[in-house]
C-alpha cells in the first residue's frame, strides 16, 4: 500500500480541517473498501440527519488530532 499520509503538521487550521476531512474519508476507504458497496449505501446515510451528525463528529474528532499535532497552530 503506498504511504498517502506523511505528516500531521499543517501549515493553517484551514489546511489542518481538509487533512481531518481526508483522514475520515480514508478512514471509510478501508473500513469498506469496495466503491460500488459505498456508492450503494451512500443514498441510506444522505439524508440520514443523524448519520450526518455522525460523520461531522468523526471529522471534528480527526480535526482534533490535526490541532494538537500543530499545537493548535501557535507560534
Amino acid at each position: 500500500m503506498a504511504v498517502w499520509l506523511e505528516s500531521l503538521i499543517t501549515a493553517t487550521p484551514q489546511e489542518g480541517f481538509e487533512l481531518a476531512i481526508t483522514l475520515s474519508r480514508k478512514g471509510v476507504g478501508y473500513t469498506q473498501p469496495s466503491p460500488e458497496a459505498r456508492e450503494a449505501l451512500r443514498g441510506g446515510y444522505a439524508n440520514d440527519a443523524d448519520a450526518l451528525t455522525a460523520a461531522s463528529q468523526v471529522i471534528a474528532t480527526n480535526f482534533q488530532t490535526v490541532a494538537a499535532a500543530n499545537n493548535y497552530w501557535r507560534d
